[in-house]
Formats: C-alpha cells, structure tokens, sequence
C-alpha cells in the first residue's frame, strides 16, 4: 500500500531519516480494512505514529506519517477517519505535540500549522512542508529548535532506554 501511494523511492524522503532503527509507536499504528473482500480482509489505509525529539532540550513529540490510503478507497473520507482516531488516541495517551512533513491545505483542517511558528526546524525538509499540531493546552510552551530522530537502545535486561541521536 505504501509503495503504491509514495512510489518505490518512498524511504529517500527525508522524514524517512527519522524512521531508520526506530518501531512505530505500537498503540498508534491504525489500519483501515476493507470487510468484504474474497479470502478475507484488504488493507485500505494505514497511519502511524514514530517518536522524535525537539531541540536541544530533548522534547519528545510524535511524527505522523506515513498516512495512505487505496487508490480504490481515496475521497470517502478514510485518511481523515485515520488522522482524527489516531489524534485523539495520541492526547490519551497524554502525548503533547504531533508533527509531520505535508501539504498544509490537506493537513489544516486537523489543526496543523507550519512549525517555524514555534522556531521547530526539521533539517533538509521544506520548511513549509513541517507541520505541527498541540494535542494538550501549552505543549508548545519552551520547545523550539530542530526535530532529532529518536533511537531506542536496549539494556543489559531487556528493558528499553530512549536517547537521542
């Protein structure tokens, strides 16, 4: 599904960058399926959230994406049904900002703005491309700087410690 929306260079985008050696955020990953396809259930859309890391005072945020939808399934509303379900599951699990690189006209409508209002840079994406949005009442409060990608490291019993790169 992926690859059919982004193309096969899809993993070249910058925002990829954020993605390398890091798992989705297993309780944000949200599938929509299609019922009543022969031998059992399609996959029509998809979304998922990664973490990242805001500037140098290590703010974490999520990054959405990537959002797609089947070209069979486009315009009846499904990457909109994802972005709202996986927003409201982000703010309860008490996640404070989501960014994403997209079209503002398309991502608006969810409340995203360009993140440079916040001085939030994403090194070597287009500025205008960045988007942010507040799932809480002053997340935006002291966070500035450029998006790190986030990478998980192991300990020695198996728990998992977070650090940025």
């Amino acid at each position: 599904l992926l690859d059919a929306a982004f193309g096969a260079g899809r993993h070249d985008k910058v925002s990829y960058r954020y993605r390398d050696g890091v798992a989705p955020i297993p309780e944000l990953r949200l599938v929509a399926r299609e019922r009543h396809r022969p031998g059992g259930y399609g996959v029509v859309g998809t979304l998922r959230f990664w973490p990242v890391i805001i500037g140098a005072g290590q703010y974490p945020a999520l990054l959405l994406g990537p959002l797609a939808v089947s070209a069979d399934w486009r315009k009846r509303g499904i990457g909109g049904a994802l972005i709202r379900q996986g927003l409201d599951m982000a703010a309860w699990a008490r996640h404070r900002i989501v960014l994403l690189v997209g079209d503002r006209d398309y991502y608006g409508r969810f409340g995203f703005f360009p993140a440079s209002r916040h001085g939030i840079v994403m090194p070597g994406e287009n500025p205008d491309r960045v988007l942010a949005r507040a799932l809480s009442f002053g997340a935006f409060g002291g966070v500035g700087g450029p998006v790190m990608p986030w990478r998980s490291v192991r300990g020695a019993c198996g728990l998992g410690r977070a650090i940025a790169a």
